[in-house]
């Protein structure tokens, strides 16, 4: 894997040296763009406007737009000049419970290694990130953006997970969702039944991603000539539209199998 930043994660008067490495990667198919008369690939063109020519990416700055109309041209110098401190270093402001935190505001995660021999520092807020179960709240600038983020132990390193900030998440009272419908109390309780039944301990190895997996066979049997097989969608039918009854069904159907 390839360093993606490099800095330091401090805490208190604690600084320990990381690299940052990127913990995901994607699991889809790439395609192509293609002319369907000729399946020539389309290629895209970064153009000037005004000459129509080609510009080559190491002409290519960035600009802010003025009221008049005007650029005023932004350097990768001047991103840092911003905020120096938070270009090179995760400042951990706070440690929260890692439970607390809603799902909802995760983004991007990285893992992080020592840069440094004496990885001692590291070691030691790893051991207790995991042994107190809290997260360290931070923010950096990766790539010109500043990122609220937590620093939390995974397995064996400590991992930067981004989190959204508070404004980036819509308000929920543009849902059309009423709060007046009554669910009885057997309803309920078939309901926290059958979620019981099918609980277990989450293992993401569990998962995997069908959806590219059965579409790459689709496309290995159209290059050896054959007509793929459309799979028809059979969804499940209840025998009536009674919740109780769906929902008993549903647990005798577990019950079961």
């Amino acid at each position: 894997m390839r360093a993606i930043w490099k800095g330091s994660i401090g805490f208190g008067l604690v600084s320990i040296p990381v690299k940052l490495y990127s913990a995901v990667q994607t699991s889809g198919i790439d395609l192509d763009m293609l002319d369907s008369r000729d399946h020539a690939h389309i290629k895209y063109q970064r153009v000037n406007e005004n000459t129509k020519k080609e510009v080559p990416y190491d002409k290519i700055v960035k600009g802010y737009k003025l009221d008049n109309d005007e650029y005023v041209i932004v350097e990768d110098a001047d991103f840092e000049a911003a905020a120096p401190e938070k270009s090179r270093v995760i400042e951990i402001e706070s440690f929260v419970d890692l439970e607390e935190i809603n799902p909802m505001y995760y983004e991007t995660s990285y893992y992080t290694e020592p840069d440094t021999k004496n990885n001692k520092a590291y070691a030691l807020l790893f051991q207790t990130l995991q042994q107190t179960k809290k997260a360290g709240v931070a923010r950096f600038v990766l790539r010109s953006t500043e990122s609220l983020c937590v620093v939390h132990a995974v397995k064996k390193s400590m991992v930067v997970t981004r989190i959204r900030f508070e404004q980036q998440i819509r308000d929920q009272d543009d849902l059309n969702i009423s709060d007046n419908v009554k669910v009885s109390k057997k309803e309920l309780d078939v309901g926290l039944a059958l979620v019981n039944q099918y609980a277990e301990k989450f293992d993401l190895s569990k998962y995997k991603d069908e959806y590219h997996t059965e579409l790459l066979e689709l496309i290995k049997a159209k290059a050896k000539g054959k007509r793929p097989t459309i799979k028809k969608l059979k969804p499940a039918k209840a025998k009536n539209d009674d919740l109780y009854d769906q929902l008993m069904s549903s647990l005798q159907a577990k019950k079961g199998a």
